[in-house]
């Protein structure tokens, strides 16, 4: 390996360290290193580096979060999540299995995991008070639910991995691979909380939830209700007929044509015309950070293909691990990269372009190396130093009661999840 594709992985590394200690944000640093490493080393033009910028991504995040924004400004979401609560007050031995579904339905009508998690994450911490259920399990539910929504095809992760996977030249199998993605992260945690309730249920009384019924929609509400399930319903359904009838002219035509950044945009005009939202606090909520990092990281990452550290990367990987064990080698990557970081910002950025190599090498499905990744990548995304666990103890008021979470996420959630996400990758490989 030459000594630029080395600096280039080591820029990659103190780019994630220098974010995670300085709290700046991780895509500033590898902007930076990214117009150090390649006007300077690899002789690019200024012009090119910037180039470099993934604009097709960073629209697409913009326009969606901004039409998603005005269900989270005027309340939708948040009254949608309680609904769903209050008609399972009666069932509080499925509070866990009621949150994750919760989470994961709000969250895949467009607000986001953190969004989701900043919002449910206390409520979840209340609810299992009130039933008698452990807090670690519920922890653990509402962060598979925030994160299972999130990757919904047309949900904000799950909009980046289509980016991502189309950006390392798969375009035609970006939906479908996102589609086996979101199955998978889907599917897996209902088990996992499933057998968590089997195990914490045993012997326990249960107490009933005591929620108030919610206020009705009003009238801002129902329409942005109606907004969203017209625009997930567009942007779906013509994918669809196209895999059923792929010789249709008219649909082929539509289908080619559609752009889920390009019509969210349209339906937040829809929406500002309607006055679902103030315009000033729908465009704040736009994640300027998330933008940065996953455009700052792409930049660093397009300077490392030029330099040809990620074909380095894959024939490493392809010529050094069994064949067999390359789905779970790259899971536990992205896992103990997620330890600590992003997987939107950093750890799919950061994989997701060497696994065609590593497919075409290894004779192995791009979908199964893509779904695995991000399998392992969000199994650890409930570390107290991740995003994850974060948010969990910042919703924690007592500091006693915080002090006793830390170790049970570090020691406890973390490793039940990574286990649960190598069962899972065996089952893809078998799979897919």
């Amino acid at each position: 390996m030459d000594y630029i594709s080395l600096l280039v992985i080591a820029a990659i590394a103190i780019s994630i360290f220098l974010g995670y200690k300085t709290g700046i944000n991780t895509g500033l640093f590898s902007i930076g290193f990214a117009y150090l490493i390649g006007a300077f080393l690899l002789n690019m033009e200024t012009k090119e580096i910037i180039n470099t910028w993934p604009i097709s991504i960073f629209f697409v995040i913009l326009s969606v979060s901004l039409f998603y924004n005005f269900a989270v400004v005027n309340g939708t979401l948040e009254k949608l999540a309680m609904h769903l609560l209050y008609a399972s007050r009666k069932f509080p031995q499925l509070i866990l299995l009621v949150i994750y579904f919760a989470a994961t339905l709000t969250a895949g009508l467009g607000a986001g995991y953190f969004t989701i998690l900043a919002f449910f994450a206390p409520i979840t911490l209340l609810l299992c008070k009130k039933t008698n259920t452990n807090s670690l399990l519920g922890a653990i539910a509402v962060n598979y639910g925030a994160l299972a929504g999130a990757n919904f095809m047309i949900s904000a992760s799950g909009i980046i991995f289509r980016g991502l996977i189309a950006d390392t030249g798969l375009e035609s199998q970006a939906f479908s691979d996102a589609t086996y993605i979101f199955g998978a992260t889907f599917i897996m945690p209902i088990v996992v909380i499933i057998g968590m309730m089997l195990l914490s249920n045993r012997g326990k009384d249960n107490k009933h939830l005591e929620i108030e019924k919610p206020e009705q929609y009003n009238k801002k509400q129902k329409i942005n209700l109606y907004l969203i399930f017209s625009m997930i319903a567009i942007v779906l359904i013509f994918p669809i007929l196209h895999n059923i009838l792929p010789k249709n002219e008219t649909i082929a035509f539509i289908n080619s044509k559609l752009d889920i950044g390009l019509v969210a945009m349209i339906f937040s005009v829809i929406a500002f015309l309607f006055k679902l939202g103030d315009q000033k606090e729908v465009i704040a909520r736009v994640p300027w950070g998330t933008l940065i990092m996953i455009s700052g990281v792409g930049m660093l990452i397009q300077v490392a293909i030029k330099a040809g550290t990620i074909d380095l990367l894959a024939s490493f990987v392809s010529t050094n691990i069994p064949k067999f064990l390359v789905p779970y080698v790259l899971a536990l990557i992205a896992a103990a990269m997620s330890f600590f970081s992003s997987t939107l910002g950093v750890v799919t950025p950061a994989l997701f372009p060497i696994i065609p190599e590593i497919a075409a090498a290894t004779n192995l499905s791009t979908t199964l190396l893509f779904t695995a990744t991000v399998v392992g990548a969000q199994s650890s995304s409930i570390s107290p130093f991740s995003s994850g666990g974060s948010l969990i103890l910042g919703s924690i008021s007592g500091e006693e009661e915080r002090n006793k979470m830390f170790p049970r996420l570090l020691f406890k959630a973390v490793p039940l999840c990574v286990c649960a996400a190598l069962i899972t990758t065996f089952i893809l490989t078998i799979v897919i």
